[in-house]
């Protein structure tokens, strides 16, 4: 629940940047890319920290929420983490915007089975009580759209095909 708050507040907080003027923040999709690209700074952060730390989630509790049929969960959650990262630095850069949100989508379809596992084991975060699964599954929907959304700020990676190519008038000759 944690993440969506961060989500939401510094989704607000870039959009009212926009609202003063901030023409990067101007529109909500382009709000949410920065908003999304805050929290998973914060969520893959996670993946990196020692178990030792019991200040947020850390590498170990992430590990646990691996479901028993993917091989070698402690190098896939360095991976997610990874991934989280670059995707963060994508939603940042309008470029990259597109592929980055897409991507992100993709990645949060793939983590949904890790939440579902995690909730139905009990795996619980910092040695507190584990999140239902009634709450997981729809943060992670909240995630996959607003990456998804983001995308609206941002140039198609691939635009549409404009018909056949044609030649100009000099070179058909």
């Amino acid at each position: 629940m944690e993440t969506t708050i961060v989500l939401l507040v510094a989704l607000l907080g870039f959009r009212g940047s926009g609202a003063l003027g901030v023409r990067r923040f101007a529109s909500w999709p382009a709000a949410a890319a920065h908003g999304l690209a805050v929290m998973l700074v914060m969520t893959a952060g996670a993946h990196f920290v020692p178990a030792g730390v019991t200040l947020m989630p850390n590498h170990a509790d992430l590990v646990r929420m691996v479901p028993p049929f993917v091989p070698f969960p402690s190098a896939m959650v360095y991976a997610t983490g990874v991934l989280e990262l670059l995707g963060a630095v994508g939603l940042v850069v309008t470029r990259a915007r597109w592929i980055a949100g897409n991507g992100l989508a993709v990645l949060f379809v793939l983590l949904l089975p890790a939440n579902v596992h995690a909730a139905l084991a009990d795996v619980p975060f910092n040695g507190g009580e584990a999140s239902p699964l009634w709450l997981r599954i729809p943060e992670q929907v909240l995630y996959i759209a607003v990456a998804v959304w983001a995308t609206r700020s941002a140039p198609r990676a691939f635009p549409a095909a404009r018909g056949p190519a044609r030649l100009p008038v000099d070179a058909q000759r």
